[in-house]
């Protein structure tokens, strides 16, 4: 009885039944009860272990192309987030997401243990999985927290405990424009004792080539870099001169030049462990490692660092960029009954861990850049009044997290044959995060550590101390940082979870089914550590600046508790077909900012020393702030409405599905970063808008004729804001207290305040990654001739244009709002935060191939057209880039059985 309701069923030791020409029926646990995907009353797809291998996924890019509904964004791979019936309030994909990003809205499970994370979910490789499972809509009553908009679930194929069995696989291809590819993957399952314990193991190594060059460029510091104001050149053209510059100013990235330089590897094992204790009871302990490996980067460029075109997928990249990330993952599931009720307690210890560097050289040209990297002109604190001189622009930042994650489930449930079916349970879990993130932008000199501060300012010498997180800190990692790093922070950050919750049937008559479900939960969230930077006249001239700020004794602790619930009515007219209404809720939990701070200066007052949150700053020129931003924001809600039907059709030679929703998202969490427009130049996350969502989707499922299978599913989605909020002027002391935020100080014309538009966007907006279609169509045939069993597949998917940002964000393709126009007519981005429109795209794979006995060879090709559509167009690292789809990619795949 393995894994009743709990999602690891096991055991299968039966042959697979014959082929009687209908659809494929594939069992789900949506509801932690074991169901056919047609007898649960909520959409969702299901994809088995030969559905997978026959679309050849392995990843979930290649999944995603399709499940229509779902979005997905990245930065590359282990770097990305799923967004689900439009539900996104954008995706910054920058880099600090560990500290500053908001949880996410779509849970991603590993069976039983939850693997989402701010901004980056696991990249879980698709290896020796009974399936996976997508489910839309809210499914917090279940699933928790993390299950605000839908679910993605991989489970994987358990021990079998009487029956020896194995698979290897084997690929080998290429990528148009780049490098060849290679995967390996193998699975043995052993009976240890026949009938009471097995075991299952599974390996995996898969090597992708890159695609992407890494061109020439060099970097010219001009007068339209967003700082050089600061700096007063004069003479020469508003140009620095080649003696005002490090090397004259020549600088380059010929030392990194490359072509296909952006592999990535995934390699892996699972190990899984049963043991039936009795025929009522049984456990099961999997292992699981994966490590992932890229470097380069999977965003394009269309231009240079200094403004040349570029053609092809390029990049010009001036510092090494790469990304490690590697999980291991303990778990473990007893299941047993007692008399006629069910009962399943499973347990998991997550450790993963990040190491990711990026390129950051083009901050050289944002706004602040020029503080840690030039002197003089009318910089505010180094060598003010001096003739201006720069140091390298090239600059970097590296971000290291350790993430910890251990949950507790135990669930009861009632026989499934009575009129009236039960399940309860309690949850706990414990999440942890701890980033170290130092961005390496400093190229002033450091201070000489060997010599005491009035040594250095005696000599006169132009320096930076070497800064570091506040020692009274709850720290990672204490004392100074590395030569260079100008800003960085030292967080833990995470929370603890209780929960309860309840589901109940009732078959009102025969045909009639009345369920209702409701979850109790309370988060008790924290934030500790330091932030800290040299952004500071205390850190010049001085051996070390350990000047950060201390978290711990803001005292950042937050509680969210609350019930959400759901209900639905099921009708069964007649045997195959259902109809049902369902009202469900979900939530996120909230989060913190990286500690209270000012932003906006004041259009009329003078600075002030504030009263409420955290302090506020001279900002240089004497004036006082408008909003004080809050420790934390809070969580945001979604209550979904939905309508279906699930339909068998000419004998189940076809299934037909449809469903139609109408869905409430409130006091959304939204991300903030323009420092062109006055909001400071750290990011900051609140609560605002509403967004009002609906849509309608459809699936078919057929088996017209022998041998041929037609998979087709679309959707129509239609999300937009319905409220217009404004921010509040919180800070007691300015001149607008009380009242929306609209205008702010004016430093070249102080008596003409410029306008501040309203950051949270406007009615009838469309939120980001939510295009209005998206759709997919499959077919395999297969056939027998010559001894040998022939098959040839396709498929297509298309979806349409959508944004990266919501309307809180400028356009990043036009100039003004701190945009510039630059050289050949660029536009030179003011912020990592800008709105682009993503054009529709289409894609198309195909499969052909034959078996004979126990072997398997398939020839493949995926993304024929060889399109090169992006998936995330952005400015997060101070130039705009677009990650790509993975051009034509082909290759022969060869898989045995035993």
């Amino acid at each position: 009885m393995f894994g009743a309701g709990s999602g690891t069923a096991f055991a299968q030791d039966a042959e697979t039944k014959a082929d009687d020409g209908r659809v494929d029926d594939i069992v789900v646990t949506a509801t932690r009860r074991d169901q056919s995907q047609q007898e649960v009353p909520l959409t969702l797809q299901a994809f088995s272990t030969e559905t997978l291998s026959k679309l050849n996924v392995t990843s979930i890019e290649g999944l995603l192309k399709y499940t229509p509904n779902v979005t997905f964004s990245n930065n590359g791979p282990g770097q990305g987030a799923i967004f689900l019936r439009g539900l996104s309030a954008g995706f910054a994909g920058q880099q600090s997401s560990a500290t500053i990003g908001g949880f996410p809205n779509v849970a991603l499970y590993l069976d039983d243990q939850s693997m989402q994370f701010p901004a980056r979910n696991a990249d879980v490789y698709v290896a020796d999985m009974e399936r996976v499972e997508v489910l839309e809509g809210p499914q917090g009553t279940l699933f928790g927290g993390g299950a605000q908009a839908g679910v993605v679930r991989y489970i994987t194929n358990k021990p079998k405990l009487s029956k020896f069995e194995g698979r290897i696989q084997g690929s080998f291809g290429g990528t148009v424009g780049g490098t060849t590819n290679g995967s390996f993957n193998a699975m043995v399952n052993v009976p240890i004792i026949e009938g009471k314990v097995a075991v299952r193991v599974v390996a995996y190594a898969d090597h992708r080539g890159g695609y992407i060059d890494n061109k020439l460029s060099t970097f010219t510091r001009r007068p339209t870099d967003l700082g050089s104001y600061y700096l007063a050149f004069g003479g020469n053209g508003n140009q620095l001169t080649p003696a005002q510059q490090s090397r004259e100013g020549n600088y380059d990235n010929a030392g990194l030049v490359e072509d296909n330089f952006n592999p990535v590897d995934y390699t892996g094992a699972r190990v899984a462990l049963a043991w039936e204790i009795s025929p009522d009871w049984d456990v099961l302990v999997t292992q699981a490692y994966q490590k992932l490996e890229s470097r380069g980067t999977f965003a394009v460029q269309t231009y240079t660092y200094d403004y040349a075109p570029l053609t092809g997928l390029s990049s010009t990249l001036f510092s090494p960029q790469y990304n490690k990330d590697d999980y291991w993952n303990t778990a473990w599931t007893l299941n047993g009954k007692l008399g006629d009720f069910s009962l399943v307690y499973t347990g998991a210890y997550l450790t993963r861990n990040i190491n990711q560097q990026g390129d950051y050289t083009n901050y050289a040209r944002a706004t602040y850049g020029i503080f840690y990297q030039c002197t003089g002109g009318a910089n505010y604190y180094w060598n003010v009044g001096q003739a201006p001189y720069c140091y390298e622009p090239t600059s970097r930042w590296n971000d290291k997290v350790r993430n910890t994650h251990e949950s507790h489930e135990f669930r009861i449930s009632s026989p499934d044959t009575g009129r009236i079916r039960a399940i309860v349970g309690g949850y706990y879990e414990n999440f942890l995060i701890q980033d170290n993130m130092d961005w390496s932008y400093t190229t002033i000199p450091n201070c000489d550590t060997s010599l005491t501060a009035l040594q250095i300012q005696a000599a006169g010498t132009v320096c930076l101390g070497r800064v570091g997180p506040n020692p009274a800190a709850t720290l990672n990692l204490a004392g100074p940082r590395a030569a260079g790093v100008s800003f960085g922070q030292d967080i833990n950050r995470g929370y603890k979870q209780y929960a309860a919750f309840g589901s109940v049937d009732f078959d009102l008559t025969d045909t009639i089914t009345i369920t209702a479900g409701t979850r109790y939960y309370y988060y008790d969230n924290f934030q500790k550590g330091s932030v800290y930077s040299s952004f500071s006249a205390s850190c010049y001239q001085v051996p070390s600046c350990l000047t950060g700020s201390n978290l711990d004794a803001l005292g950042l602790k937050s509680t969210y508790k609350g019930f959400r619930s759901k209900g639905t009515i099921t009708w069964k007219p007649k045997d195959g077909t259902m109809l049902y209404f369902t009202y469900s809720e979900g939530f996120r939990p909230g989060a913190f900012n990286r500690g209270p701070s000012a932003r906006v200066q004041d259009p009329d007052l003078p600075w002030l020393t504030a009263t409420g949150q955290g302090s506020v700053t001279n900002t240089g020129n004497g004036r006082n702030f408008q909003l004080l931003v809050p420790a934390n924001y809070a969580p945001d809600n979604l209550i979904n409405w939905e309508a279906g039907v699930k339909t068998d059709l000419f004998d189940r030679k076809m299934t037909f599905n449809l469903s139609a929703y109408v869905m409430n998202w409130k006091n959304i969490q939204i991300g903030f970063f323009n420092p062109a427009a006055g909001f400071g130049n750290t990011a900051f996350a609140t609560n605002g808008p509403t967004y009002n969502i609906k849509g309608v989707q459809a699936q078919i499922f057929a088996r017209p004729s022998d041998g041929l299978t037609i998979n087709a599913s679309a959707t129509y989605n239609e999300s937009k804001q319905s409220n217009a909020p404004c921010f509040i002027v919180n800070n007691p002391t300015a001149s607008n207290f009380g009242n929306c935020l609209v205008e702010r100080y004016n430093s070249s014309n102080p008596a003409s305040p410029l306008p501040v538009q309203s950051p949270f966007g406007n009615v009838g907006s469309i939120t980001p990654f939510s295009p209005k279609f998206q759709g997919n169509m499959r077919f395999r045939y297969e056939w027998t001739s010559g001894g040998m069993d022939w098959f040839v597949g396709a498929g297509a998917n298309y979806i349409s244009s959508q944004f990266n940002q919501p309307a809180t964000y400028p356009s990043g393709d036009v100039p003004g709002n701190g945009n510039v126009l630059g050289p050949n007519g660029i536009i030179v981005p003011a912020t990592t935060v800008l709105r682009y429109k993503m054009p529709g795209y289409a894609l198309a794979d195909m499969q052909i191939g034959f078996s004979r006995d126990n072997w398997t060879v398939t020839i493949f090709g995926d993304n024929l057209f060889n399109s090169q559509a992006s998936t995330f167009t952005n400015s997060s690292q101070y130039i705009k880039t677009s990650t790509v789809v993975r051009p034509l990619t082909y290759g022969i795949k060869i898989a045995g059985k035993m």
